[in-house]
């Protein structure tokens, strides 16, 4: 999340790919096809990107829920980061392997640890979770375990998405890199592509038609993100990439031939979150405090985004949305500590309000019936929906700073019948944590949250005093 932003662009570079086992470097002479419009420097504002202070607690600990840095003081401290070493060297990482086999529900099954530098993305597929630091690696890993790792030089990776055979990139530097496992190795992967194109940007650099102002006065080319991509999402045929930045900016891209199809102006401040669901609408949620509907269109060959409608509008941040296809239910996490709902089928109106959260919600998944919410105050509750309402079945507690990410997959070695989830949570605590959740009775997750030391679980009505109209305005929480 972010809430003012600092302009760099850089084009994109020719590749030469060097392989050292099983980790693949690509970009080596980045520098040489950069143009800078001005460098990106600390900002005065929140940013919950940027680190904690050092911790002294013990995060390898599951359970721990008192760690010496007190979240409570401020989410948005802004200490400086430090680059870390290449994936070359010796890993940075260590694996924590709870020692219980007890998973017959919700409990955590282990930790990665990051013991230099921080974690700024993630992403699962099928048995395979990826992981992008501030040191431009990309992880790999299968079964708590490093299985691969490719790495770029420039941008530090803030968004992850995979997509078929390809996964695709977000940077610090505004660029998009889309990379491909090879036939031969799965632990070898190779960098196929950069968005936007440098094709694309010289020719695009060409007229000055395509040229935008951004800001002090400053012209950039319309096809590139002239600041930091906050999140990635595909279109439900996978046709389209889309890209939403600190730049304000959301982004059309064409999978098939990496073109730039589009850029729309969408918010006043930084676009925190977007997602596509219910018939390929476009949802995105701004620091600016709203989150906006996106219709599209066939225009001849090509198809084109327009404006529909303003869902939410409020004082405080979005900074998480996500859609659960299955029930057609929208959702959205702010910086008061909220989650809003609606429901398609009743056109969108407001559903109501999930309150789990003493700080800011910083990051949604969904499951099945479950819904996961990160906060910055350091816990994921874990919600199950039942027709229109939802109960918070648990909170699992064991990071000792705030929940930045979520990943979900289907657990594929459950056994009895009953759905299990792998859950995966990073952290500004420099790990990410795996859990295996279920949705189970509550009294049973209750039990297991006493043992735990827990909070226990809640029921939460989905009446809202917020009403059914399609836009509202959300106070901030009384502290």
């Amino acid at each position: 999340m972010r809430n003012s932003r600092k302009s760099k662009m850089v084009t994109e570079e020719n590749s030469h790919q060097q392989a050292f086992g099983s980790v693949m470097q690509s970009d080596p002479n980045e520098d040489e096809y950069s143009f800078r419009i001005s460098n990106i420097s600390e900002t005065s504002h929140a940013n919950y990107d940027r680190p904690p202070p050092r911790l002294s607690s013990d995060y390898n600990s599951p359970h721990n829920t008192s760690p010496s840095w007190d979240p409570s003081s401020s989410p948005y401290l802004d200490p400086s980061w430090d680059q870390t070493t290449s994936p070359l060297s010796k890993s940075p990482w260590t694996s924590h392997v709870e020692p219980s086999t007890n998973y017959s529900y919700t409990g955590l099954m282990g930790s990665l640890v990051r013991e230099e530098g921080h974690i700024y993305s993630l992403a699962a597929s099928g048995d395979l979770l990826y992981t992008g630091s501030d040191s431009k690696n990309i992880r790999v890993w299968k079964n708590h375990k490093e299985f691969s790792g490719f790495k770029s030089n420039s941008g530090l990776v803030k968004a992850i998405i995979i997509a078929g055979e390809r996964i695709f990139t977000g940077h610090q530097d505004g660029k998009i890199r889309v990379w491909k496992v090879s036939g031969k190795d799965p632990s070898v992967y190779k960098r196929i592509g950069t968005l936007p194109t440098l094709t694309a940007y010289i020719k695009s650099s060409m007229k000055p038609s395509n040229y935008i102002e951004t800001r002090r006065n400053r012209n950039a080319v319309w096809i590139k993100h002239f600041d930091a991509i906050s999140c990635l999402c595909m279109s439900e045929d996978q046709k389209l990439l889309y890209s939403a930045s600190w730049d304000k900016t959301i982004k059309v891209w064409r999978a098939s031939d990496s073109k730039c199809l589009e850029s729309i102006n969408a918010h006043d401040d930084a676009v925190n979150s977007i997602v596509v669901g219910f018939n390929g609408q476009l949802f995105s949620g701004s620091a600016d405090g709203t989150v906006k509907i996106w219709r599209k269109e066939s225009q001849g060959k090509g198809t084109k985004h327009f404006f529909s409608q303003t869902l939410l509008k409020q004082e405080c941040a979005v900074t998480s949305l996500a859609v659960d296809p299955t029930s057609n239910f929208l959702y959205c996490g702010s910086s008061d500590g909220l989650v809003n709902f609606w429901q398609r089928d009743k056109l969108l109106t407001h559903g109501g309000v999930l309150r789990g959260h003493k700080l800011a919600t910083l990051c949604l998944a969904t499951a099945g019936n479950l819904i996961f919410s990160g906060s910055a105050d350091n816990n994921i509750c874990v919600w199950r929906r039942d027709g229109n309402e939802h109960i918070c079945l648990s909170v699992l507690s064991g990071h000792s700073g705030p929940v930045k990410c979520l990943a979900v997959e289907e657990d594929k070695e459950q056994t009895g019948g009953e759905r299990h989830f792998i859950v995966y949570s990073r952290s500004l605590d420099k790990s990410v944590k795996i859990w295996r959740v279920s949705p189970q009775a509550q009294q049973q997750l209750q039990n297991q949250a006493e043992v735990m030391g827990m909070s226990p679980p809640q029921t939460f009505p989905s009446a809202c005093s917020l009403g059914s109209q399609s836009s509202c305005r959300v106070s901030q929480r009384r502290k």
